[in-house]
């Protein structure tokens, strides 16, 4: 204990809560709440625009994966954050998102509508290593995972919302899904507008040899205590902006991991929102009004997200991740064995798996940015992003096909063998970093030893 009470404070990773840390967190969580948004809005487009632009299974399920596929593109722009900065992209990318946005109303083919959808994609995905980078360097490690699983539950929002509006819109006629589908432009011009002046991370300043600028941000941000001191790497733990050291001998097994993780819980997640709809009407629950039930899933998504926030600062990352991939296994599995089940059986189902995905959603941006270091984790959360959408795009793609061809009960089943190999993979491979300097986390050095303090991490954990 005596340790402990000795450590010295760093008002960096020991910062309080302010302003700053308030606004970069909502602005930092329109991309997800618009990826949501896209992702889900479809859903309900389609029941329209199926008939109005003459789709067949293979062109539905290409076109409900359509900003999966893009989001793969744009995940790999994480190197470009990485190497000219994470404010120069912040704005732009959302710029090309409204744009493609409006264009989707005029659209007249299946072919057009997937073109535009890819677009989209690649905005969003660009914006997730940008945005989730940015929001890291700055958040104390205490709210850290606070600060990046309230963008998890942004896109859940965004998904819930778009359910909604869809829903809302259909009366208008037989064209709702056109303003349906452009109506993601208005939410990205308010993110556009927000996001203007958002300031450098100094973490990417100081990496870059731009110290000075560094410093000025720290001091403006968290006071003239501030020192460079208190974010710096030791340069024998610098490592090189590049695709290849994710899968060098330190970072491969990290790699593995959270694409791995990733791609377990979001290939059966997104399928089941991308045609929520389609599921409950062959569920036949809520027929005729399937965008409310839609909906009423993304609720439960976000409020498991909410205890997720608290137990992984609390029962810790990796025991967190192992619990809740076994209990959204027993739902999916109670989803695929009783397809014709009483209405409860079901409804459990579709319960457990949400409340339960609360953990692996959050910790889907939360680990990127936390096992990996300055240099490259932008590319590092682009990279376990485009991996998670290749699942995405195969489940989503997939999905009706498969709904027509076998029915939901051994569909259902597939995505409960995915999951099952999320646990796997956690259960092998989940390290643990809660607690930890974002320096500790992602290059094994703490704080302290860059204040040259005599005690490490390592030392001040063993006397707690």
């Amino acid at each position: 204990m005596e340790l402990q009470a000795t450590r010295p404070a760093n008002p960096v990773e020991d910062a309080k809560w302010s302003p700053f840390h308030l606004k970069l967190t909502i602005y930092s969580s329109g991309g997800p709440f618009l990826d949501g948004y896209i992702l889900s809005i479809v859903a309900v487009a389609l029941t329209q625009l199926t008939p109005e632009l003459h789709l067949d299974a293979m062109w539905s399920g290409l076109i409900g994966a359509s900003a999966l596929i893009g989001i793969f593109i744009g995940g790999l722009l994480g190197y470009v954050t990485d190497r000219f900065g994470r404010q120069l992209m912040y704005t732009i990318d959302f710029v090309l998102l409204i744009v493609a946005s409006i264009l989707q109303f005029f659209v007249h083919s299946a072919w057009e509508l997937f073109a535009l959808r890819v677009v989209l994609g690649i905005a969003v995905g660009a914006d997730y290593p940008i945005a989730t980078s940015l929001l890291t360097e700055f958040a104390p490690r205490k709210h850290r995972g606070m600060m990046l699983g309230v963008t998890v539950i942004a896109w859940y929002v965004g998904a819930t919302v778009a359910y909604l509006v869809g829903q809302w819109l259909l009366p208008i006629g037989p064209d709702a899904w056109r303003y349906m589908l452009a109506s993601s432009a208005v939410p990205g011009v308010v993110l556009v507008i927000l996001r203007l002046g958002t300031p450098e991370s100094p973490r990417w300043l100081l990496q870059q040899g731009r110290a000075r600028e560094a410093l000025k941000v720290l001091r403006d941000i968290y006071g003239p205590g501030a020192s460079l001191k208190h974010i710096a790497v030791p340069d024998e733990k610098r490592t090189r902006t590049s695709y290849l050291t994710l899968f060098n001998r330190t970072y491969w097994k990290r790699t593995l991991y959270v694409g791995g993780f990733f791609t377990a819980a979001v290939a059966p997640l997104f399928a089941m929102l991308t045609f929520g709809p389609t599921l409950l009407d062959d569920y036949h629950v809520l027929s005729g009004s399937s965008g409310y039930g839609s909906a009423v899933i993304s609720v439960l998504f976000i409020v498991g997200c909410v205890p997720a926030l608290w137990l992984l600062n609390r029962l810790g990352r990796r025991a967190t991740m192992i619990g809740s991939f076994a209990v959204m296994t027993i739902g999916m599995l109670l989803l695929g064995l009783f397809p014709k089940g009483p209405l409860w059986v079901i409804g459990l189902g579709f319960l457990l798996y949400a409340l339960f995905s609360g953990g692996p959603n959050i910790m889907e941006w939360l680990a990127p940015n936390e096992l990996f270091p300055t240099e490259v984790r932008g590319t590092a959360v682009g990279v376990t992003t485009c991996i998670s959408r290749l699942g995405a795009v195969a489940g989503t793609y997939l999905l009706p096909w498969a709904l027509a061809r076998y029915g939901v009960g051994p569909t259902m089943l597939v995505g409960a063998l995915v999951t099952f190999g999320g646990f796997l993979i956690c259960l092998f491979l989940a390290p643990e970093t809660r607690g930890l300097t974002l320096n500790a986390a992602s290059v094994g050095e703490d704080a302290e030893i860059e204040s040259a303090s005599p005690l490490s991490e390592r030392r001040l954990r063993v006397g707690r």
